[in-house]
C-alpha cells in the first residue's frame, strides 16, 4: 500500500469515527432531520459549503477548466449566485414556515402547501433522481483512488459508499455538519496549495496557452460554446430549492443564521469556483491528450504529478473530502425523504420516534446501496450531476417558488407544474433532442411547461387564497 493510500484510508477512518462519536448524542428524528434547528451560522454555513463543493465542484469543473478554460468557472459560479438567493430571498422565508408548521423535510412543506399528491410526486422524484448526484461524488472517489493506487474503478465506488454511508447514517444532519468542519478545513489548505504549487509548475497561463488548441477560447470566463452562462439556467434555481439545502437551511437556530452562514456559503462558492478550473487548465502541461470521460481524471493527475508528495496527497484528500461532504448531502435528501414523507405519512402514522429514526438509517443504507450501483453503471462525474440538477429544477422550482410568494395556486397547479415540469424535460431530450447545454434546452422547456402548466391549473381552478403570512 502506497503512503498517499494508506493516508486516505487513515483520513477516512477519522471521519467514520467522527460521525459514529457524534452520532451517539442523535437519539431522535427531529435530531436526525434538522439537528434539533440549532445550528447557528459558522455550523450552517460550513455544512451548506460542504454540500455545495463535491464532484462536480471539483473532479467535473476541473475537467472542465482542462477541455474548455476559464468559462468553466459557470459550474461553481452558478451554484454560488443560487446560494446567495437562497440565503437573502428564499430561506429565511422557508425557515419561518418551517419553524411554525413544525416543518422535517420539503415534502413536508410541499404537503402542507398543497396536499398529499405533490408530497409523493416529490419523494419518488428524489428517489429517481438524487442517486445520480450520490452516483458523481462515488465517481470521483474512485478516480482518485485509480490514480493513486490503480484501485480498480468499482472497488473505488464500493470504498467510497461504505465510508460516506456509514458517518451519515449515525448521526444525520447534527453528525455530518461537525464531520463537514473536519472536511472543510482540508478541502481548504489542500486545493488552495495545490492551486500555487501546481501553477508555479506548470508555468503559469502561458504554460498552459502553450498547450491549449483555442487560446482565445480557453481565457474566456463568459463562453457562448460548449460551458459558459448557460449552466446558470439550471443550476442557479436548483441551489435555490434543492431539498438537501433547505432541510439544512430547517436546521438554522434562526432567520441571522440562515442569512449569514447561507450568505457565507455563497460567497466562498463565488470565489473556489476558480480554483479546480485552474487546476484542471494546469493539468494540460503533464497531459494535453485527455478526451471525453478521461479528462476526469485531468484532477487526480495535477494532485498525483503536478507537486510534491505532501502537498499532492493534502489535495487529494480534500477531494476526497468534497466529495463525501456532497454524500452525504444526498443520503440526507433520501433518508428523510423515505422515512418522513413516505413511512410516517403514508405506511405507518402511528410510528414511534425510534421508528422513524430506524427507517431513516434504513434509507440512507439504501440510497448508498442505490448510489454506489448508478456510479458503476454511469462512470461520468458531469452526466450524473446534469441529470439530477436538471430534474430538480423543472420538477421542484415552479411548485416550491409559486407557493412560496403566490397564495392563490392550489393543489391541482403543485401537481400540475410538477408534473409537466418532468414531462417538458423528456420530450425536450428524447423527442426533439435538443442540447443539453444551450439557451433553449431541455430544462428551459421543462421550466416553461411548468410554469405555464402552473398558472394555467391556477387560474383555471376556483380561488382558495393560501394562508401565507410570514410569523414573526
Amino acid at each position: 500500500m502506497n503512503v498517499q493510500l494508506l493516508l486516505l484510508v487513515a483520513y477516512s477512518s477519522v471521519l467514520v469515527a467522527l460521525g459514529v462519536f457524534i452520532g451517539r448524542r442523535v437519539g431522535s428524528a427531529r435530531k436526525f432531520f434538522v439537528a434539533g434547528r440549532s445550528l447557528g451560522p459558522v455550523l450552517l454555513g460550513a455544512t451548506l459549503l460542504a454540500a455545495n463543493i463535491g464532484a462536480g465542484s471539483t473532479v467535473g469543473a476541473a475537467s472542465l477548466g482542462y477541455q474548455y478554460g476559464l468559462s468553466g468557472w459557470w459550474w461553481v459560479g452558478s451554484a454560488g449566485i443560487g446560494t446567495l438567493l437562497l440565503a437573502w430571498w428564499v430561506g429565511p422565508r422557508i425557515w419561518r414556515l418551517a419553524r411554525s408548521q413544525d416543518l422535517l423535510t420539503v415534502g413536508d412543506y410541499l404537503e402542507w402547501r398543497y396536499d398529499s399528491r405533490v408530497r409523493v410526486a416529490a419523494t419518488l422524484m428524489l428517489w429517481l433522481g438524487t442517486p445520480a448526484v450520490l452516483a458523481a461524488q462515488l465517481v470521483a472517489v474512485s478516480f482518485i483512488l485509480n490514480t493513486v493506487a490503480g484501485v480498480p474503478l468499482v472497488w473505488g465506488c464500493l470504498a467510497a459508499g461504505v465510508v460516506m454511508t456509514l458517518y451519515f447514517t449515525a448521526g444525520g444532519l447534527l453528525a455530518s455538519a461537525w464531520v463537514n468542519m473536519v472536511q472543510l478545513v482540508v478541502l481548504g489548505a489542500g486545493l488552495i496549495g495545490a492551486v500555487v504549487v501546481a501553477g508555479t509548475r506548470a508555468g503559469g497561463l502561458k504554460g498552459v496557452l502553450a498547450t491549449a488548441p483555442d487560446a482565445a477560447g480557453v481565457t474566456s470566463v463568459v463562453s457562448s460554446g460548449a460551458p459558459g452562462w448557460h449552466y446558470a439556467l439550471f443550476l442557479v434555481p436548483a441551489f435555490m430549492i434543492s431539498p438537501g439545502l433547505l432541510q439544512k437551511v430547517y436546521g438554522a437556530r434562526d432567520v441571522k443564521a440562515v442569512r449569514l452562514g447561507v450568505s457565507a456559503a455563497g460567497l466562498l462558492l463565488l470565489a473556489f469556483a476558480f480554483v479546480p478550473v485552474l487546476l484542471g487548465m494546469y493539468a494540460r502541461v503533464w497531459d494535453p491528450s485527455l478526451v471525453g470521460k478521461a479528462a476526469d481524471y485531468a484532477l487526480p493527475l495535477v494532485l498525483t504529478l503536478g507537486m510534491p508528495l505532501a502537498i499532492g496527497t493534502v489535495g487529494l484528500a480534500a477531494v476526497f473530502s468534497a466529495e463525501l461532504s456532497s454524500a452525504d448531502a444526498a443520503l440526507f435528501m433520501l433518508s428523510t425523504s423515505l422515512s418522513e414523507d413516505l413511512y410516517l405519512r403514508f405506511v405507518n402514522p402511528g410510528a414511534s420516534d425510534g421508528d422513524v429514526l430506524r427507517v431513516a438509517r434504513l434509507g440512507a443504507i439504501a440510497g448508498g446501496a442505490l448510489g454506489t450501483i448508478m456510479a458503476i453503471v454511469f462512470g461520468s462525474v458531469i452526466t450524473s450531476l446534469t441529470i439530477f440538477y436538471s430534474l430538480l429544477t423543472v420538477s421542484l422550482f415552479v411548485p416550491i417558488m409559486g407557493g412560496l410568494f403566490w397564495r392563490r395556486p392550489g393543489s391541482a397547479a403543485g401537481l400540475a407544474g410538477l408534473l409537466a415540469g418532468v414531462a417538458g424535460y423528456l420530450v425536450g431530450h428524447y423527442g426533439l433532442g435538443l442540447a443539453g447545454r444551450a439557451l433553449w434546452s431541455p430544462t428551459t422547456l421543462g421550466l416553461a411547461a411548468s410554469a405555464t402548466a402552473y398558472v394555467a391549473a391556477t387560474v383555471a381552478a376556483p380561488a382558495q387564497p393560501h394562508e401565507l403570512r410570514e410569523p414573526t
